[in-house]
């Protein structure tokens, strides 16, 4: 149950969907029923019949930046930069630095990677991918005049500084890249199946922050999301800004020895209280995706009751953990060993969620972020 081995299967690669359903509530659904290990199938439209009125359905509004950058390394090469620690980060606008001409010491040398105008500042933790493992001090260049440098590694995540000409939020929004992950493939030299700014987001994403979508719900349009709240099921949105803890692959043999990295969440005061209504109700309370879960487990006390506050998650919810708060909750098909599939297992069992994934393969669902849905009961 501990063993990294434990949460391994095979999938044909073509079964990794590389767009999402149109329209989204259209994908399918496995319907998971732990009491009575019954499993069945239908459309994620059709959840609509599956919760009842009174029920309270926990949304992440995260909304995911265009957190991949393409650049260049002094020697010409190409470097490419994700942008794992986002949220939570301070970006120091331009107009607040003076004009300089050397402007960051690295390794005992002065690093000059402005020298004309005033430039802003912003630190973050990121994945670099480049032909050869980047040094303290290596400097990259991207468009629109932005510019990094390696500040220091660790466990393969790099601090990078980043310099930039007039607003930082608007200068990625207009060079950066949507973060899809690596197994949704994208041929530059024809147009992608989807709009990918639009389909890697949720309807109801607000708050920005994320490097990774919420993929659970995807699945939801607003039409089906008015659907339920006709239907008498309440909905509240929390936040987590998926980061590094979702994205970073488990490198340990046994689960245990892992430490998630953690992430930026906010739970309001006034969720916190309809969560804690509902409780005390005795109603339902169902979570969309793994994120959601691990904020709503996070923030509980023993009683289940949920306190509001921001700060880091770092919750890594494997077998063994007693879930005080959800009762139900829709996710993904997730990747072989990772912590995604290990929360899941946890609140299912192992065995009756492996043995799940070979009925779904069997029937030829879609995996992955832009792939069907399960809601587990």
């Amino acid at each position: 149950m501990y063993s990294l081995n434990d949460y391994n299967y095979s999938l044909p690669e073509e079964l990794i969907a590389q767009a999402p359903a149109s329209p989204r509530d259209e994908s399918r659904l496995m319907v998971l029923e732990r009491n009575r290990q019954k499993v069945s199938h239908c459309r994620f439209a059709d959840i609509a019949r599956l919760l009842a009125p009174g029920d309270l359905l926990v949304v992440n509004n995260t909304c995911v930046v265009p957190a991949r950058l393409i650049g260049s390394k002094e020697t010409g090469g190409k470097v490419e930069v994700l942008l794992l620690s986002y949220a939570g980060q301070t970006i120091t606008p331009a107009q607040t630095i003076p004009p300089v001409r050397s402007c960051l010491s690295v390794a005992g040398g002065r690093q000059q990677i402005g020298n004309s105008e005033s430039m802003g500042s912003f630190r973050c933790e990121c994945l670099v991918k480049t032909s050869k493992r980047p040094r303290i001090g290596s400097k990259f260049h991207f468009d629109a005049d932005l510019q990094a440098v390696v500040l220091g590694r660790t466990n393969g995540v790099c601090m990078l500084e980043f310099r930039f000409k007039g607003d930082f939020d608007r200068l990625l929004d207009r060079i950066g890249r949507i973060p899809l992950p690596p197994y949704i493939k994208r041929d530059q030299t024809k147009p992608p199946p989807c709009d990918d700014r639009a389909c890697y987001q949720t309807v109801y994403a607000e708050k920005k922050g994320a490097v990774a979508a919420p993929t659970a719900g995807i699945h939801f349009s607003k039409e089906l999301l008015g659907v339920l709240e006709e239907k008498g099921v309440e909905i509240v949105p929390i936040t987590l800004h998926v980061g590094a803890g979702s994205v970073l692959p488990v490198r340990v043999l046994d689960v245990r020895e892992h430490r998630i990295h953690p992430e930026i969440y906010d739970l309001s005061p006034g969720a916190a209280g309809t969560i804690n209504k509902a409780k005390d109700e005795g109603r339902r309370i169902i979570a969309v995706g793994t994120t959601t879960v691990r904020v709503l487990e996070f923030a509980s006390d023993s009683s289940g009751r949920v306190r509001a506050g921001s700060g880091e998650c770092d919750l890594f919810i494997y077998t063994g953990f007693e879930f005080g708060v959800i009762d139900a909750f829709i996710t993904n098909f997730h990747l072989p060993k990772t912590t995604l599939l290990m929360l899941v297992a946890a609140f299912a069992g192992r065995d009756f969620i492996l043995n799940a994934y070979q009925e779904a393969i069997r029937l030829r669902y879609r995996f992955y972020s832009y792939g069907d849905a399960m809601l587990i009961l």
